[in-house]
């Protein structure tokens, strides 16, 4: 694991970047291969920069923008600086026209490096950089009125030279994790559950509900079985106390800044950090 760590290319709602200095004192001192499963915006892969890493997330127009990056940084780059540099003096209207494109691509399944640097734009032309779809599947976020650039380029070059040496796939989370054996480090940043019961934000078409947090417990202790050390973030919600709780595990509760509720007075929350080591 390297010292430095790289700024993470897109911002990504329940990123852990605030929770960084909890988890590097909870990591394992030593550990084989590192997975992250739920890998959103990649706050932690970027802080720890692990060597030999497996990432993984469901959202497919999140993980080309990686593989693009990774395989075609140079591509990338022109593509999203050519969008920067044709903004509209209208940057709204613009926004929604790129918006648009993204969903046809979509629609179409072109991931290239196109799509890649539409969907960065968008994150940083998008408000709060929150990545939420409609029931089809399409981008609905609006515009939040900044005409900044949608990259850093050393950052990005400094990524792609990461990313070369880590496995990039897309899928679900129980698939991602089936190479993980004795001594890897299983880091799991999974979909926050539901504060409120009734309320349930989707990220993804596919949703994350109930059942999924029911499957994904049932991951944990059969990682725990095989011997690999397992990190899990969540809300500190009845749920994940059912769920993790009575067996063994370790379950830290850590005060949190929520940023992305829109009543600032609601903006503190609890976590926890449950480890199975």
């Amino acid at each position: 694991m390297s010292n430095s760590s790289i700024a993470p290319f897109v911002k990504w709602a329940g990123g852990k970047r605030q929770l960084i200095p909890q988890i590097r004192e909870r990591m394992p001192e030593q550990f084989n291969n590192y997975y992250e499963p739920f890998v959103g915006g990649g706050a932690v892969i970027f802080e720890l920069l692990p060597e030999n890493a497996v990432i993984n997330d469901i959202n497919r127009a999140l993980i080309n923008a990686y593989q693009m990056i990774c395989d075609h940084p140079k591509e990338f780059l022109q593509e999203v600086n050519r969008l920067d540099a044709e903004m509209w003096e209208d940057g709204k209207e613009y926004y929604y026209s790129l918006r648009e494109h993204y969903n046809d691509k979509l629609m179409r399944d072109e991931f290239d490096e196109e799509l890649a640097a539409l969907f960065v734009f968008i994150n940083k032309h998008c408000f709060n950089g929150l990545y939420r779809v409609n029931g089809k599947g399409l981008f609905n976020v609006p515009y939040n009125n900044s005409r900044r650039s949608s990259v850093d380029e050393q950052s990005i070059m400094e990524i792609s030279e990461y990313l070369r040496n880590v496995t990039i796939i897309s899928g679900d989370f129980e698939v991602a994790c089936e190479g993980a054996s004795a001594g890897d480090f299983v880091f799991i940043d999974s979909p926050y559950a539901p504060l409120n019961p009734t309320s349930f934000e989707s990220y993804t078409k596919e949703g994350f509900d109930i059942e999924s947090h029911r499957r994904l417990a049932n991951l944990f202790d059969e990682l725990t079985a095989r011997g690999c050390y397992c990190m899990l973030t969540n809300h500190n919600t009845e749920l994940i106390n059912e769920l993790y709780g009575n067996k063994g595990y370790t379950i830290d509760v850590v005060n949190v800044k929520r940023m992305i509720n829109s009543d600032a007075s609601n903006r503190v929350g609890e976590e926890v950090i449950i480890c199975n080591y």
